[in-house]
């Protein structure tokens, strides 16, 4: 008791001649820029749950001044005590 071929293509004739060509195409077009705004959210929404973790190399590493360079421990003392 499914839809024969038939069917089918009387319903698409009658879709297309209700609505038209470039309205069906218009449809599509804002469908899938839904599902690709919707697939977006839910990335943005996964990003934002996971908290910021330290790469594996930086644990443990001595600390850098804002050049990048380390900081030596003598030098900085030497520097607070001038």
């Amino acid at each position: 008791m499914g839809l024969s071929v038939w069917q089918i293509a009387i319903i698409a004739v009658v879709v297309l001649v209700l609505f038209g060509r470039g309205r069906i195409s218009e449809m599509m077009g804002d469908f899938g820029k839904g599902i690709s705004s919707f697939k977006k959210g839910m990335s943005e929404d996964a990003d934002a749950d996971k908290p910021a973790e330290k790469p594996a190399g930086q644990i443990g590493a001595p600390s850098a001044d804002r050049a990048g360079e380390p900081v030596d421990s003598a030098k900085a003392t030497d520097k607070t005590a001038s």
